[in-house]
């Protein structure tokens, strides 16, 4: 497809966006139309005006009193095009974000491997603002001023089209023009966008990892790398300026010698008897008016061009695939009986399998705790099972039947998770414990989770207790906190699979104490999985694999395995080492 038809389509696209707000349009494209057509009026009128008052002598009432009522129609007209477009834009703008964001939510968890955060912090913002801006902004532009010229023409060509013939010459040139520059904004444009995610993305990191960067001396490299990016933009930017001025230039340029021209003629035209004074000033007025119309439906296309690549992005991502979810089998409570049957899986773009052929049963009301060492598949085993990830052969059974018969929404709700890098939202402390579709529950319930989770004793303390904010991503609360509010929420779920990522890992001894005993409240009667770093927290679970590069190389109770004396021995008798 080529780059216009390509430009069309995704124009088409975008109007699509813009047809439930038509009622909007419609009144503003009729302010537009009477707007332009006072203006028609108020430049004739000076003909009268001139031509009667000045150079006859001869005062007539009604002209000052309708040029007041012509200006204040023309200011409300004005008025109610600007308010409904803007009303349409806005709206326009919401419903992408909300498109966008619902779909970022439905697309499976490889899309947040190849694309960054901040990247979709840009779609999300950046991009549907300017997307708004070509569906409904640069649209108002275009008409208010296409018929803001197509009103002074008529003026031009009524008062004498002889004079205004002159300005038909340069139509070609303009038009030329435009398309040629018009391409060039696009590829800049394109380019601008691609370096505002780059360096949003540089920003992110740094800022985020800023402990990191101060303790290992890296602010200079850091703000070399986003120095670099920065300058990048602000290039680009000049190059979309120059453009702009340029092109803006030369419409002026234009527009001087459109206006040379009929002034030769209008000399002509004016001995000839055929022009009075009154009919050259009107004439003299529209073509003024024509040339900051001209400028500013030039200046649009630099608009109309950011907003199709903006959508370009956009529609990327809404052209994305949603996460399968083709199971038809309801499912209200799981027993919790998982078997993997020879599972593999690969991560897109990667040559190794993250996982190799790997198969065991996990039963209800036992612990299976998965060790092994870093990057030996671990974390992608637990992704699996709320299919996060798809495998990439093999098949998984909950209860005896595949995790893709049952509904997704349904499978997700036998799965609580514990993980490490909990994740708490900007709220209360009730909230985030009954977040989801639990925000329902009576607030007895939420309250004995957050006992039963050894979370209460510090919620008490805080001034406004289970209504306390937890500030951003739990900013307020401390490593141990937040895990326990983690497992309240679990808790809370009451779901008969668990699953533990490392829940104790980076935490302090009392901090861990208290954790782990709110998880041995947790884990009872249910398929617990634990994802363990210190070992010794898993010595009483039912099974233990252990994994390495992907493959399970040793399966047993803790005892057995380190009578076995392989890999878990050996790992076992590093971490007794480094704790004495």
């Amino acid at each position: 497809m080529s780059e216009g038809a390509a430009t069309r389509r995704t124009w088409r696209r975008l109007q699509g966006y813009a047809k439930p707000y038509r009622g909007l349009l419609g009144i503003a494209a009729l302010a537009m139309l009477l707007e332009a057509a006072v203006s028609t009026v108020i430049v004739k009128l000076q003909q009268p005006i001139i031509d009667d008052l000045l150079v006859a002598k001869q005062f007539n009432w009604w002209l000052p009193l309708a040029m007041v009522v012509l200006l204040f129609g023309r200011g409300l007209f004005g008025l109610i095009s600007d308010y409904t477009m803007a009303r349409g834009g806005r709206n326009v703008a919401r419903d992408l974000r909300l498109q966008l964001m619902d779909k970022y939510l439905r697309m499976p968890g490889s899309r947040f491997d190849h694309e960054p955060v901040p990247s979709m912090l840009t779609r999300l913002g950046t991009d549907t603002e300017q997307v708004a801006q070509a569906a409904v902004d640069s649209l108002k532009v275009m008409i208010s001023n296409a018929l803001q010229i197509i009103a002074m023409l008529a003026v031009m060509f009524w008062t004498s089209w002889r004079v205004s013939l002159v300005l038909l010459l340069l139509g070609p040139v303009l038009a030329w023009t435009m398309g040629k520059v018009g391409r060039r904004y696009r590829r800049l444009n394109h380019e601008i966008q691609q370096s505002s995610a780059e360096m949003l993305q540089t920003a992110d990191q740094a800022l985020h990892a800023q402990q990191e960067v101060k303790a290992y001396g890296a602010r200079a490299a850091e703000m070399g790398r986003y120095c670099g990016q920065t300058a990048r933009n602000v290039r680009l930017a000049l190059k979309v300026e120059v453009t702009r001025g340029s092109l803006s230039m030369f419409v002026q340029t234009l527009g001087a010698l459109g206006f040379a021209g009929m002034l030769i003629v209008a000399g002509y035209e004016a001995a000839a008897g055929r022009l009075t004074a009154g009919g050259f000033s009107s004439l003299l007025t529209a073509m003024v008016a024509l040339v900051p119309a001209l400028r500013q439906l030039t200046n649009v296309q630099s608009m109309l061009n950011r907003g199709i690549n903006s959508a370009d992005r956009v529609f990327a991502v809404l052209d994305g695939p949603d996460e399968i979810d083709n199971g038809a089998l309801p499912l209200a409570r799981a027993r919790g009986e998982l078997e993997f049957r020879h599972v593999s899986a690969r991560y897109e773009g990667q040559d190794m399998p993250a996982l190799h052929d790997l198969s065991f049963t996990a039963r209800p009301g036992t612990v299976t705790a998965i060790v092994g060492r870093s990057g030996s598949g671990k974390s992608t085993l637990i992704k699996l099972i709320p299919r996060f990830y798809e495998p990439e052969s093999g098949v998984i059974l909950l209860d005896g039947r595949p995790l893709d018969d049952y509904r997704l929404a349904d499978l997700r709700r036998q799965i609580a998770m514990v993980g490490q890098q909990v994740m708490l939202f900007d709220g209360s402390i009730a909230a985030n414990v009954a977040y989801g579709e639990m925000q329902e529950a009576p607030a007895g319930d939420i309250e004995q989770a957050i006992r039963n989770a050894n979370a209460m004793e510090f919620v008490e303390r805080l001034p406004q207790g289970v209504d306390s904010a937890v500030g951003e991503r739990g900013g307020r609360l401390s490593g141990g906190q937040r895990q326990r509010l983690a497992i309240a929420r679990a808790m809370l779920k009451d779901a008969p699979i668990l699953i533990l990522d490392e829940a104790t890992a980076a935490l302090d001894n009392e901090s861990e104490r208290l954790v782990q005993e709110a998880l041995d409240q947790l884990m009872p009667d249910r398929t617990t999985l634990v994802i363990a770093h210190r070992l010794s927290t898993i010595e009483h679970a039912d099974q233990v694999l252990v994994l390495d590069d992907g493959r399970l190389v040793e399966q047993g109770t803790h005892v057995e395995l380190i009578a076995r004396d392989g890999l878990y021995a050996h790992l076992h008798r590093m971490q007794f080492r480094e704790a004495s």
